[in-house]
Formats: structure tokens, C-alpha cells, sequence
């Protein structure tokens, strides 16, 4: 039983920065593999990033390779996206996800998400 909210979004200039939390209740989410995924306007979820139990392993899309980075703080049950250069093109509603396993998995291996955050881009 996870419950995930997502906070941060909110509109940007272009090259801009935002930074997105995930807050997940639990405590055991220090076992948990997060990761985000977004859904832009009439386009299909995409992954974004994947964070592992003990953040020793991440994994990133490459359309935002080297522009964000994902993290966690397992002491405060929270993971984050930082999001710098932002363009256009990351318009989207940001999910985040839980997998209780711990691993890295697939995008069907999440069990639990959230109910998202908007993030918009102004050029």
C-alpha cells in the first residue's frame, strides 16, 4: 500500500529550470525503485528517469539525458526530478512511480502511481 503525490510543476520559461517532488508514504520506501514518466498532450506516457532502492543506479531517457537528474532522500520518503534547459518539448503531466521490489524494472513493473503534476514551458 503506496500512496504517491507529486509537487512542482508549474510553468517555466525556456532554458529554465523546475524541480519536481515525489513524497510516498511508508517506511519502508528506502526499499522501494522509483521512477518519473510523462504524458504529453495527446501523445502516449513516456519514460523519463529511474532511480534504484539505494540510488546507486539511474537510468534516463535520452531525450533528457544530461538535462535532468533524478535523486532521493530516503529519510524523507521523497525523490526528485531536477529539470534544467527546459524546452518546449518537455510539456507534459510528470508521473511518479513506485516498484516495492526495489530493482530497476519496465514501465509495467511499477505497482503504484501518482496522480501527476503539470509541467509547461513557455518559448
Amino acid at each position: 500500500q503506496v500512496q504517491l503525490v507529486e509537487a512542482g510543476g508549474g510553468l517555466v520559461q525556456a532554458g529554465g529550470s523546475l524541480r519536481l517532488s515525489c513524497a510516498a508514504s511508508g517506511r519502508t520506501f528506502s526499499s522501494y525503485a522509483m521512477g518519473w514518466f510523462r504524458q504529453a498532450p495527446g501523445k502516449e506516457r513516456e519514460f523519463v528517469a529511474a532511480i534504484n532502492w539505494s540510488g546507486g543506479s539511474t537510468k534516463y531517457a535520452d531525450s533528457v539525458k544530461g538535462r535532468f537528474t533524478i535523486s532521493r532522500d530516503n529519510a524523507k520518503n521523497t525523490v526528485y526530478l531536477q529539470m534544467n534547459s527546459l524546452k518546449p518539448e518537455d510539456i507534459a503531466v510528470y508521473y511518479c512511480a513506485a516498484h516495492v521490489g526495489g530493482m530497476l524494472v519496465p514501465a509495467t513493473g511499477y505497482g503504484y502511481w501518482g496522480q501527476g503534476t503539470q509541467v509547461t514551458v513557455s518559448s
